[in-house]
């Protein structure tokens, strides 16, 4: 079925099936369309409104600094920061002086930013004040490697005036750290490194060699695995997405809030330079009155979020308060890195005029970071992650056999091969050897089916399909459906072992109700029959558990690892 590429007669007409792709390196890419729109809007923070030609000379300016101070082509430069301008600046002039980028998230724990710290090889440091004096300082005994450290506060490009900043800060709404020094490494505030004059060497980079980004997985078992992922990489999955969209170059105006310590807010971040396009950064994704503040004054053409915060948006009473001139000038959804269950996606539709206009996307750190879209133009198929983007190969393997699924509507592991698809994980040679294989294939872990029009459906995760009594329980399938109760926000479908039937799992649902339901006995038994009406037999969970908030991942997926964790205790 691979070598059919069925989804290639689902393509919009002004999509290829293959592309020619830029030989050049991001930070040259970023370097021209910083120049060619220079006068355009580029970022959007708080108060603050920042021209491309502000933000190349900010990234030139960091880019010399970290140059004079022993910054080699090559050298891992660590971003610890939530989504503020210094965070693309920093990137931005790590790619200008040849170097590598790595994100850590600010809620890591102090031996989980040692680990990736040391693995990834970082040299350089920029993070808030805050984390440098009380988190950071407790490890930087341990960071041999490390020698420069930038610390830098949120307020300094707010743009709210300074009276407004120090009252912040003193009240503490704005958290703030002490600069202390540190022996044998050197600290200097971010302001003052952008002081630098701008002089910078010239560095020369093989796209499909050099590494442009050590990014690290979620992490579902033990410590995290980083991915290389070369600029090639990246600059593929730019213009794959870019012909996809076929936006208007300069136009276009993005309130995102997927953290850029993830892949895909990193993506989001180079993907609106590479676009010419403004970017609404969002430093804290779960202040959803400040989301909606922004969409109403900023008024932006798309909107990025996962589904668990497009439905924290929608619940929040201030979304009725958006002007409809507003939500009309929204021509674009884009949803990923989680299932978006079809009737949540209905009922947002229907209250943010946002019909035909949701793009379910799929990808992960591997594929850096995209490997499917629904049409922007086509149809789209709600509950579906749409086709494989040009010059992206993908085919589904039996999960017990390995053997390639031949008929259409047959479930199997997706694996996928493109010029997206990185190579191997960072320092994990045995890791890399079961993930990627000899043709060049990621072993995603995702279990899909393809329907007659080529379009990707995602029914599992391997390791979240259950076997009961000998049947496979699809969690992603038996979720969607639950879902659709009226009175379930959002639910998670785990599998306990079933200590009558070695090998095989009871199912369980835990369930997180709408914000005006309660959970009475009515209420529990409506569902319970919901289920026993809408679902196989084997399918029906066993044991049901309801929470007033169900656990989530720093960008919005459900956590089913703590959920299997409190079962385990």
């Amino acid at each position: 079925m691979n070598n059919e590429k069925i989804w290639l007669k689902s393509y919009d007409d002004h999509v290829p099936p293959t592309l020619t792709y830029s030989t050049e390196d991001i930070g040259t890419i970023l370097t021209q369309n910083m120049t060619k729109f220079a006068d355009k809007v580029g970022l959007h923070f708080m108060d603050s409104t920042f021209l491309y030609k502000e933000i190349l000379e900010h990234s030139q300016k960091f880019a010399t600094f970290l140059q004079k101070n022993g910054f080699e082509k090559g050298d891992v430069l660590a971003i610890c920061l939530p989504n503020t301008p210094q965070y693309l600046f920093s990137a931005y002039a790590t790619y200008i002086a040849g170097g590598v980028v790595t994100g850590c998230s600010a809620l890591l724990s102090p031996e989980e930013m040692a680990y990736q710290m040391k693995d990834s090889g970082a040299k350089f440091l920029v993070t808030m004040d805050i984390l440098h004096e009380k988190v950071f300082s407790k490890i930087y005994d341990r960071l041999d490697n490390l020698k420069v450290i930038v610390p830098t506060n949120i307020a300094e490009f707010m743009g709210f005036g300074g009276f407004k900043v120090f009252m912040g800060k003193l009240i503490k709404k704005i958290p703030k750290g002490k600069m202390i020094p540190w022996p044998g490494k050197t600290v200097i505030p971010f302001l003052e490194a952008l002081e630098t004059e701008i002089d910078l060497k010239k560095v020369d980079i093989d796209p499909k060699k050099d590494l442009a980004l050590i990014q690290y997985t979620g992490g579902t078992t033990g410590l995290p695995k980083g991915t290389d992922i070369v600029h090639s990489n990246l600059v593929s999955n730019m213009h794959q997405f870019d012909v996809w969209l076929k936006r208007e170059k300069g136009k276009e105006i993005l309130l995102s809030a997927f953290p850029f310590f993830h892949i895909a807010g990193y993506f989001i971040g180079l993907f609106l330079n590479y676009i010419g396009g403004a970017q609404i950064l969002i430093a804290n994704p779960r202040d959803t009155d400040h989301i909606i503040k922004e969409i109403i004054d900023k008024k932006p053409t798309s909107f990025g979020n996962v589904p668990t915060l497009f439905l924290m948006v929608q619940n929040n009473p201030l979304s009725k308060t958006i002007p409809s001139e507003v939500l009309n000038n929204i021509s674009l959804y884009v949803s990923g890195a989680a299932p978006f269950p079809p009737e949540a996606i209905k009922e947002f539709e229907k209250q943010f005029h946002s019909e035909n206009k949701f793009v379910e996307v799929y990808g992960m750190t591997e594929t850096a970071v995209l490997a499917t879209v629904n049409p922007m133009y086509g149809e789209k198929k709600i509950g579906t992650v749409g086709l494989a983007l040009p010059n992206t190969d993908i085919k589904l393997i039996d999960t017990e056999t390995g053997a390639e699924v031949k008929e259409i509507g047959q479930p199997g592991e997706i694996l996928i091969k493109g010029p997206q698809v990185v190579k191997q994980y960072h320092n994990k040679p045995e890791a890399t050897k079961a993930t990627f294989d000899n043709e060049g294939y990621v072993h995603t872990g995702d279990v899909g089916i393809f329907d007659e029009d080529g379009y990707l459906k995602i029914v599992d995760r391997t390791k979240d399909m259950l076997i009961v009594s000998g049947f496979k329980v699809y969690s992603v399938h038996v979720e969607e459906v639950m879902t659709k109760h009226p009175d379930i926000q959002i639910l998670a479908i785990i599998g306990i072992p079933n200590p009558d039937r070695p090998g095989a799992e009871i199912v369980k649902a835990v369930i997180q109700l709408k914000e005006e339901v309660e959970a009475t006995d009515e209420v529990k038994e409506s569902i319970k029959n919901y289920a026993e009406k809408n679902l196989s037999k084997y399918e029906v969970p066993k044991i049901w558990e309801f929470k007033a908030e169900l656990p989530l991942t720093t960008i919005g997926k459900v956590l089913k690892r703590a959920l299997r964790e409190e079962d385990s205790k």
